[in-house]
């Protein structure tokens, strides 16, 4: 079964989490069929092993790691491949891979102007 992981930063503030919250009901009603779980690098939980550890307990074997950030900073470039090497040690049966950040994609850079013409 295929699933998806989007993984984001984290943050102190509970409240950043609600776009992401959102982005994952969103997933879901739109791809029943395939499970959506959140993870975060930091300070939120849960982890990306932990989101790993659940949709495997879930019959998933083929997950996907989106990471929604704006671009690949040090976080993406440094400590992700890290953790993700670290999940595929921890996980060998399941198939992990990753995209690029979301923000790479010409479709969501064409996304957010169009968001500022909107507010025009």
């Amino acid at each position: 079964m295929k699933a998806i992981i989007l993984f984001g930063h984290g943050a102190r503030d509970i409240r950043w989490r609600e776009p992401f919250d959102c982005l994952a009901s969103l997933w879901q009603e739109q791809h029943p069929g395939t499970p959506v779980q959140l993870a975060f690098l930091e300070m939120m939980r849960p982890s990306l092993e932990e989101a790993v550890a659940s949709l495997s307990a879930k019959g998933a074997t083929d997950l996907t790691v989106v990471p929604v950030f704006f671009g690949q900073g040090g976080h993406l470039r440094n400590d992700f491949p890290v953790i993700l090497k670290e999940c595929r040690g921890k996980f060998p049966s399941l198939r992990l891979s990753a995209t690029p950040a979301v923000g790479e994609d010409l479709a969501v850079l064409q996304a957010i102007i169009d968001f500022g013409a909107r507010a025009l």
